[in-house]
């Protein structure tokens, strides 16, 4: 459609459009929200199909030169904008599908048995130094060796500089070549002699080349504190040394427990359960086995307690706790109506927020030394509908045991459903049969003729009752000889009137 440029007269010269000349037909405007047209990438004629846009792409305006329409456009165009999220790995689409990424839960306790809590703001510091030894027992190696070192080196020096202060202060140093002068201490003639003459006596080396003399009383009593505090710092020092390389915690690395933890059936009841297993021959003894719930709760005042602490029955009252850890076993909870999760159904259990503490506790045999195993499981670890793969086998006069099967599962039958779920399912299926055999026995009990014709005919049946033996009506009335008789021979127990009509 041609346009004159009349129309515009009050337009700037950027929004006038051009006139056609005589003898040319004006060109047709495309439409403005019409879509780019596309045509053929002259590499189509090798085979390919491809296409591109011949769109020009949007020239910058300004936007005194925009119209009121090219505005509110761009101003929605650009408010769109940020929204264009791509979903990418580790994704999840949220509510408008937009990409969010999936929130990670920290853990309680790490998987190696490391609990994730650091103290902070703990002003009464002078507590550790109370219980020293355990400080020192809990400080790292680095921090270990560097105590141990700085311990013997302090006393050493400190008691080398007293030595050579005493035979500075008596004079030796001034009579070495004196053979008429009897020093305090033998062959002391500085201080790096004074050192070594420390090491020597607390280490109870005597090499013999320097020793002390009768005539220095004050020496005598300094020898006998040096070594009294030598012997203490070699009891200390060597017994820290001594419960930290034979601490329980490396025995611990040695006690697994499976990767995963399976929910499936045992004995037609929902049990969750996870695998533990020893390394060594040696044995835990007295092993015990703990866990606890984790998770965040609201009490009915309002009060939130965050990663509140359930207990687990893992066999408490029927002594499963207790192992016997020679092989690796299946450590199992019924869920029943005092777990936790007994109420919860399979997704339910994709939304809850909750960590499994599992603990080991035993006697190392060993040392007989105490030690704990730890580890936990979150929701997204416990696999519904799955049981642990067997990993034990009869060999040649024993049994052999396939590690390498240690963290295997596999799918099986399992409801979806929750435990209460399941429970009041099977409760309806006993009720169902219950009253459908009670009610088939109430119809052959109750069947026969009514009530008055049977109290009519009683007299009749007394009489055939005489003569050809006892004949019995069901539903009647009769003697309570009778209905004995009557409840012995037919199983049954026979009731009154009013019962019947109750």
């Amino acid at each position: 459609m041609a346009l004159d440029n009349t129309g515009f007269s009050t337009c700037p010269e950027s929004l006038s459009l051009p006139v056609p000349e005589k003898g040319e037909e004006p060109a047709e405007e495309a439409p403005k929200d019409a879509p780019p047209t596309s045509e053929e990438n002259p590499s189509e004629e090798l085979g390919d199909v491809v296409t591109t846009d011949t769109a020009p792409p949007p020239q910058p305006t300004t936007n005194n030169h925009m119209s009121f329409q090219d505005k509110m456009a761009a101003r929605e165009a650009q408010a769109n904008q940020p929204r264009k999220k791509l979903q990418g790995a580790g994704q999840e689409r949220g509510r408008f599908g937009w990409g969010r990424s999936k929130r990670r839960r920290q853990r309680y306790v790490e998987k190696n048995g490391r609990c994730n809590v650091q103290h902070g703001n703990m002003r009464k510091t002078y507590r550790y130094l109370t219980d020293i030894f355990t400080t020192l027992v809990d400080l790292n190696w680095r921090c270990s060796l560097l105590v141990f070192v700085m311990a013997y080196a302090v006393t050493w020096l400190f008691f080398g500089a007293i030595w050579y202060l005493i035979a500075y202060c008596r004079g030796d140093l001034d009579h070495l070549e004196d053979e008429s002068w009897t020093p305090c201490v033998n062959n002391v003639n500085g201080f790096v002699s004074a050192f070594l003459f420390s090491i020597e006596t607390e280490t109870t080396i005597g090499y013999g080349h320097r020793v002390i003399t009768d005539q220095c009383p004050v020496g005598t009593m300094l020898l006998l504190l040096q070594a009294i505090l030598g012997s203490m710092v070699n009891a200390f020092m060597v017994g820290c040394m001594f419960v930290k390389i034979s601490q329980p915690n490396k025995r611990a690395e040695t006690l697994v427990f499976s990767r995963n933890s399976v929910i499936s059936q045992r004995d037609d009841k929902l049990c969750l359960m996870f695998r533990v297993g020893d390394l060594r021959s040696s044995h835990i003894v007295g092993a015990n086995m703990r866990a606890k719930l984790i998770k965040s709760k609201q009490t009915q005042e309002g009060e939130f307690i965050p990663l509140d602490q359930t207990d687990i029955s893992v066999g408490f009252e029927t002594g499963d706790d207790r192992l016997f850890l020679v092989s690796p076993l299946v450590i199992s909870h019924e869920i029943d109506v005092r777990s936790p999760f007994w109420d919860m159904s399979q997704s339910q259990l994709e939304k809850e927020d909750f960590e499994i503490v599992v603990i080991l506790e035993g006697m190392v045999e060993a040392t007989g030394m105490t030690c704990q195993a730890r580890s936990s499981y979150l929701a997204e670890e416990l696999l519904w509908g799955h049981r642990f793969s067997p990993m034990m086998s009869l060999a040649d006069g024993f049994f052999d045991v396939d590690y390498g099967a240690f963290h295997h599962t596999f799918e099986v039958n399992t409801p979806s459903c929750s435990a209460r779920e399941l429970a009041l399912a099977s409760a309806r299926l006993d009720a169902h049969l219950y009253w459908s055999i009670s009610s088939r026995l109430d119809e052959e009990k109750w069947e026969g003729p009514n009530l008055t014709e049977q109290t009519g005919k009683s007299n009749d049946s007394e009489s055939v009752m005489e003569e050809d033996g006892p004949m019995f009506i069901v539903g009647g009335v009769s003697n309570t000889h009778d209905q004995s008789v009557i409840g012995e021979q037919n199983g049954s127990v026979t009731t009154d009137q009013s019962e019947s009509e109750a």
